[in-house]
């Protein structure tokens, strides 16, 4: 039974919200771009990039947590023939991005912390700018799921934010703005490196590399131009992204990355 929008989880409640306040206020294609950040074909593109970076591409089954309105499966969907699950909490999004990928691709809506998924299913299990809007105990139960699912040397991999990381007090600088004038819609949350190390060794993953988030690593075979930000997100983008800066041969991700191995 569906949860009353009293009752939801604050995930869903404000990713609900926003993403009705910016159909009300952009066409679909700028929504559901602006759902997820901006940038909807260049962010695709590092993600697949990144991917293909870990040779994850190769995986048989993929399964993409917070998917959105489907940056990395409308890329996937060119060439990708495995299995791919994207999960997410607003219908809109699985919809807009259902409509972008191959029929084979598969999409979930879900209101608790959970992957629909059988025990040792998965290859590979994405979650990119899901994190950052998590209590820690929330994203502590997902890594829980995403081991559940994974198969035996299955990769999970992650992007976070970090007050360690280059720009990412900017961004925090930004949200806490956004909160003194009553505006913020979601949570924008930071993961120190030594938690992620905690939960790892915890949970038994085997922590394979972080990645900082301005360190250009991720090889692009194309030029990478990112437009200028909207107002709508401005608050929240580090200062050197605000311009249409361009990344050419190694990109960066923006937020950093953490990649973890179920052994």
């Amino acid at each position: 039974m569906a949860r009353t929008q009293e009752n939801q989880a604050h995930y869903k409640r404000d990713y609900q919200a926003h993403v009705q306040e910016l159909l009300a206020k952009h066409s679909l294609d700028e929504a559901m771009a602006l759902a997820v950040g901006g940038d909807y074909e260049e962010a695709g593109k590092i993600q697949e990039s990144l991917l293909l970076m870990f040779d994850a591409l190769q995986a048989a089954s993929i399964i993409d947590l917070g998917c959105g309105s489907g940056r990395l499966a409308s890329r996937l969907g060119r060439h990708y023939r495995g299995s791919y699950l994207g999960i997410d909490v607003v219908k809109e999004l699985l919809d807009y991005a259902d409509s972008r990928t191959p029929t084979n691709f598969r999409f979930a809506e879900v209101d608790e912390i959970s992957i629909p998924a059988p025990d040792a299913s998965a290859d590979l299990v994405t979650a990119f700018s899901l994190f950052t809007h998590l209590l820690h105990e929330e994203t502590y139960l997902y890594l829980e799921e995403s081991k559940r699912v994974l198969k035996p040397g299955g990769l999970l991999i992650f992007s976070f934010m970090e007050y360690g990381g280059a720009n990412h007090m900017e961004v925090f600088q930004g949200s806490l703005e956004l909160h003194r004038a009553g505006q913020a819609k979601h949570l924008n949350i930071f993961i120190e490196q030594q938690a992620i190390v905690l939960w790892a060794e915890t949970l038994g993953l085997t922590l394979s590399r972080i990645i900082n988030g301005r360190e250009p690593v991720i090889p692009i075979d194309e030029p990478v131009t990112y437009a200028n930000v909207p107002a709508i997100d401005i608050a929240l983008i580090p200062s050197d992204q605000k311009d249409g800066r361009v990344e050419t041969n190694l990109a960066s991700f923006g937020q950093s990355l953490a990649v973890l191995q179920k052994p």
